[in-house]
């Protein structure tokens, strides 16, 4: 059976991780396509609350071996703390649940040293990185001058690349940036025994999906970030370092069109943003507050207080189009309770759709929508039929302006908290 993508359709943090985690009992494999450790996954089962940087969101579940694919920038250290972390959980996670591509390539500490450097020099005009080296690793992976986890594994590779490049990095590092320099017996031996530690996970990912894939097993690929901050079709220069859309499943995973025939679109009942860029629905004061405060709105990876604003429903039917989407899952839709009035952007005055980068968006004025809310707690209510008609009608309306089913709701953080429509 074909595959499904599930990605972020806003600006990321729209609840990803629920989604796979839900999906992931009926999969044979979770894959992690792109992104690195700047994504933050949280998961809340039976009350407990598990937040993932690296490892699929599908490590929950039993059933499911998870993948790190060839398009992820891997952190090492992030990446065997996250394991040290989820087996003092009682999670201890083997080779039989967690897979890495030998293609995906390593984030080394200087890619850590020149994010943060880069950042701070920028002042004013820092674009909101989290500094996780997540950027640079992607650019030495385009330049030809990148390290893969299958070469992590071999130490005298480790020690060849360690030598070759960090004087050239630590010049940057140093005169440029004026930080200070990365010592080279401390880097090579860090990255040998981090090689060595993963070895046992590092294998053949491509070839262990297309095995499940051509006997008919379901393979679920996992997005990180969001649509709008996709390196090509995102509010450029306020976007990550790799695409998000789902077309980068088949570059990041190594499938082709052919094995997805289902692409799910993660939308919350809102919209939100972290860091700086232009975001068109935002809303200050005591709504956007309230949003920020019910919806715990601050970032899994770096704890940032998220931007808060209306939904839009013109970057999300530009979302839809970009992706392919099949079906929507809608999230938080409990954090609107309470709310007198809802209001949907549904356009932007003298724009037929959504401009191309950041300085157009900055630009555009919304063109609002207004709905009566409701009072209910949504909480706990697990059937289209029990919610309030206006909340029905709410979710209808945006299903009509994005132009793609909401098959999803969820309404509360908690795995239990989703139902199908």
């Amino acid at each position: 059976m074909p595959g499904t993508v599930v990605v972020g359709a806003q600006w990321g943090d729209e609840g990803k991780g629920k989604i796979v985690d839900r999906l992931a009992s009926q999969a044979e494999l979770v894959v992690r396509f792109q992104g690195g450790n700047n994504a933050g996954h949280t998961l809340v089962v039976e009350g407990e609350k598990v937040v993932l940087h690296l490892v699929p969101s599908g490590i929950l579940n039993a059933s499911a071996l998870c993948v790190i694919g060839n398009g992820v920038v891997l952190d090492p250290q992030v990446l065997q703390g996250e394991l040290d972390k989820l087996a003092k959980s009682g999670r201890d996670i083997d080779p039989a649940r967690l897979l890495i591509s030998s293609g995906a390539h390593v984030i080394l500490p200087w890619h850590r040293a020149l994010d943060g450097l880069r950042e701070t020099a920028r002042g004013d005009g820092a674009i909101g990185t989290t500094r996780k080296g997540i950027g640079p690793a992607y650019e030495d992976k385009v330049a030809r001058r990148g390290l893969s986890a299958g070469e992590l594994c071999d130490p005298e590779r480790v020690t060849q690349h360690v030598a070759a490049w960090l004087p050239e990095k630590n010049r940057m590092i140093v005169e440029w940036y004026g930080g200070e320099p990365l010592d080279l017996e401390t880097v090579t031996s860090e990255l040998i025994a981090l090689g060595q530690a993963l070895k046992p996970f590092v294998g053949d990912a491509v070839a262990r999906v297309h095995e499940v894939l051509e006997r008919g097993g379901e393979v679920l690929f996992e997005g990180a970030q969001g649509t709008f901050l996709d390196i090509d079709h995102g509010t450029y220069p306020y976007v990550t370092s790799s695409n998000t859309v789902a077309g980068a499943a088949c570059a990041g995973a190594g499938v082709g069109p052919k094995d997805l025939s289902r692409v799910i679109g993660v939308l919350k009942a809102y919209t939100t943003r972290v860091g700086a860029g232009p975001f068109p629905s935002e809303v200050e004061g005591e709504v956007g507050e309230r949003l920020r405060a019910i919806g715990r709105e601050f970032g899994a990876t770096t704890g940032r207080p998220r931007r808060c604003g209306w939904f839009d429903a013109a970057l999300a039917k530009h979302s839809a189009r970009l992706n392919g989407l099949t079906e929507i899952a809608l999230t938080k839709m409990d954090v609107l309770s309470g709310m007198e009035e809802l209001k949907i952007c549904v356009g932007y005055e003298g724009h037929s759709g959504v401009p191309t980068g950041a300085q157009a968006m900055e630009q555009v004025i919304p063109i609002y929508e207004v709905m009566p809310g409701w009072s209910e707690d949504l909480r706990g209510m697990t059937n289209w039929a029990d919610l309030p008609k206006s909340a029905q009608a709410y979710v209808l309306r945006l299903e009509e302006l994005v132009g793609v089913p909401m098959r999803t709701i969820s309404t509360g953080p908690g795995r239990e908290e989703t139902f199908e429509r």
